[in-house]
């Protein structure tokens, strides 16, 4: 069966339908990992996105419970240049295709990728519309001129837990952890679990001295929509501020910033991919990071709000972390967990994050 995508601009790409017949409407973005198609696929900050993969040749692997990182698939529509018939690994429990059927999400194989990737970091991340089940180009449309993007718009409220949930609970916790939980990927809480904190996670709108209560650090999550959309939130945080540490990863980055005053603002094409080398700029030091974020933050404001920056993309030059002293307050722009990898930042969650928070770890 054919499928169509059709960009806000008029451009059309056709090929193959895979995953299941339907119709999605969403920003189209593009992910430059050569591997961790399923990390990207069950990524909370995700949402309401139609997703491209670079690499050529997708689903070889298959899918597994383990790489999961949320309960579903969050991802509006699928893209790849192609995708393969049969997966082999010995963790693989099902191939890509009947996952994304399962799942109600459209798929489209067998079309210039490249192409559309050039287009996007032309013209930017734009709306689109794809179709696996025959609609037309006057009906998608229709369905992109009534889809109101991404700015402005709450989405980590419709992903955040609908109450506290407990995520690691370990016999002696070196710390107890309580995330604001704006769609947080799995391997987060596992690694602080594994790190031996207590974890637990708190919906997006939960009041500061709820959240505070017992807390030795608040860890503020990915996840995805604008961050200047999450006020209740950003109150939150800035009634937080200077009471316990507290940190961020990626829309957590964003929100612990506008809680001190700083701005933030929506990337052209946005940062998405497990090649991105960022430079810490004390030391010189370069990591290659996991990213997926839309929106970053102002340097200039961070700066007029007495916070330092501490990490800087070699890419385009924005933030990718930064520190209040005063404030206690630490956050990267990255995803430290590596879901997918590499690994090169994974110290930060697991050591750098911690010994700010207090923690005393053994050696």
């Amino acid at each position: 069966m054919g499928a169509i995508l059709l960009l806000e601009d008029g451009r059309v790409f056709r090929g193959d339908a895979f995953g299941a017949s339907a119709t999605a409407v969403g920003e189209v973005v593009f992910n430059t990992a050569m591997t961790g198609y399923q990390e990207v696929l069950t990524d909370p900050s995700y949402r309401e996105q139609i997703v491209c993969m670079t690499v050529p040749h997708v689903g070889n692997y298959g899918v597994n419970e383990e790489d999961a990182q949320s309960d579903r698939v969050q991802v509006a529509g699928f893209l790849v240049r192609e995708l393969s018939r049969v997966y082999a690994n010995h963790r693989g429990t099902e191939g890509l295709d009947p996952t994304l059927r399962r799942a109600g999400v459209p798929a489209m194989q067998r079309f210039d990728t490249r192409a559309l990737v050039r287009h996007v970091r032309e013209r930017g991340a734009m709306r689109a519309a794809l179709s696996t089940e025959g609609r037309s180009l006057a009906e998608l449309e229709a369905l992109i001129a009534a889809w109101p993007g991404m700015a402005g718009r709450a989405l980590a409220a419709e992903v955040t837990v609908p109450e506290p949930v407990t995520l690691a609970d370990p016999a002696r916790p070196l710390l107890r952890v309580h995330l604001l939980d704006g769609g947080v990927k799995g391997d987060i809480p596992r690694q602080l679990g594994e790190a031996g904190c207590f974890v637990r996670a708190y919906p997006l709108h939960t009041p500061a001295e709820e959240l505070l209560d017992g807390a030795d650090a608040v860890l503020v999550t990915n996840g995805p929509g604008d961050p200047a959309a999450l006020p209740g939130a950003v109150a939150t945080l800035r009634a937080c501020l200077g009471r316990v540490p507290l940190l961020g990863i990626c829309l957590g980055h964003q929100l612990l910033a506008l809680a001190l005053g700083a701005e933030t603002w929506k990337l052209p094409f946005g940062h998405r991919g497990a090649n991105h080398p960022v430079r810490e700029r004390a030391t010189g030091r370069v990591r290659i990071t996991s990213q997926n974020h839309g929106f970053a933050v102002n340097a200039a404001s961070l700066e007029r709000v007495g916070a330092t920056v501490t990490m800087e993309s070699l890419y385009d030059g924005t933030v990718e972390g930064f520190r209040h002293d005063d404030h206690r307050v630490m956050a990267v722009q990255f995803h430290p967990e590596a879901a997918p990898g590499p690994h090169d930042a994974r110290d930060i969650l697991a050591r750098d994050f911690l010994v700010f928070a207090g923690a005393a770890l053994p050696g």
